[in-house]
């Protein structure tokens, strides 16, 4: 089993904030720079949150379109897993939330593995990049949406 890249970043807002913005599909475009469309394909009706979502994204050197399976555990989590991609073997991967006394504790897991072979440290250099820029990503807009509670 591959090895999973993590990292850790601390956003000022309470957990249910954080996982509304995680949760909330259509805006992925405004806010992430690879994500050019986001589309639910099916929804959870009790919990009104995407559990089939595709993507179109566009990384320069790497344009994929792919569909991801969401598992979600209340404000506390949320897991990924393939479905389905043009470029892509598998893509897991998950955030974890922890309330703290700065706001909420994000940890991002992230397991990559794509169909044309590459080296193990080229691969997770790339799933840091991904990690760091979705992480800081999530923490400009959770921290940017009105009515966001600022743990002063």
């Amino acid at each position: 089993m591959a090895e999973r890249t993590r990292s850790s970043i601390t956003i000022d807002a309470t957990p249910t904030e954080v996982m509304a913005v995680i949760a909330g599909f259509a805006e992925y475009p405004d806010w992430t720079g690879e994500v050019k469309e986001a589309e639910v394909l099916e929804k959870d009706e009790h919990i009104g949150r995407g559990t089939r979502v595709r993507f179109v994204l566009d990384a320069g050197a790497i344009k994929d379109e792919h569909t991801l399976a969401y598992t979600w555990n209340g404000d506390d989590e949320v897991r990924w897993t393939l479905v389905s991609s043009q470029m892509l073997k598998s893509l897991d991967g998950s955030y974890a939330l922890r309330a703290v006394a700065a706001g909420t504790e994000v940890t991002y897991e992230l397991r990559v593995d794509v169909k044309i072979p590459m080296l193990g440290m080229i691969k997770r250099k790339a799933e840091k990049v991904i990690i760091d820029r979705a992480l800081s990503g999530l923490k400009k807009r959770v921290e940017q949406r009105p009515g966001t509670v600022k743990n002063d």
